[in-house]
């Protein structure tokens, strides 16, 4: 999809302030309110804008240890594959899991309150997911970056 000044300035401004009123968000973007909310309503029908949602702390809800697992299935069939993502999606801690080229087939993160409960999590989850033949683990030790925001072209 092509976008124009108007479009990269509304995205732009909503991903860093996602309750601005579209009165504010109008001036920003140097439009009327009108414009402004027709082109909100347009990318939001064309699927660009997914959804709205609040950032929330993993430290202050408990969870703050990001574990990166890379997980190989036995096969790599498309049932084999389907089930595997099906189950892993019922799994609260998975925040994201990614279908893989290379050494692995997926590349899950999980957040986790320390290793205690990145234990549990594995014996009674990960490794009982549909054809897992091995999980490789590691800890984050620090974030050093993680953006919120996509660069709009």
């Amino acid at each position: 999809m092509k976008f124009d000044r108007f479009d990269r300035a509304i995205l732009q401004a909503l991903q860093h302030e996602g309750r601005i009123p579209n009165s504010a968000l109008a001036e920003r973007v140097n439009m009327s309110e009108s414009a402004c909310l027709r082109r909100i309503r347009q990318l939001e029908e064309s699927g660009v804008i997914e959804g709205y949602t609040a950032l929330i702390s993993q430290q202050k809800v408990g969870c703050p240890v990001n574990v990166f697992v890379n997980i190989t299935l036995d096969r790599q069939d498309e049932t084999d594959l389907r089930k595997f993502e099906d189950a892993v999606r019922k799994i609260p801690e998975v925040m994201e899991c990614y279908l893989m080229t290379g050494d692995y087939d997926f590349f899950v993160r999980v957040v986790v309150a320390d290793t205690a409960d990145f234990e549990r999590l594995h014996s009674k989850h990960l490794t009982r997911l549909p054809g897992v033949a091995r999980v490789h683990s590691s800890f984050a030790l620090r974030t050093v970056q993680k953006a919120r925001e996509l660069p709009i072209r």
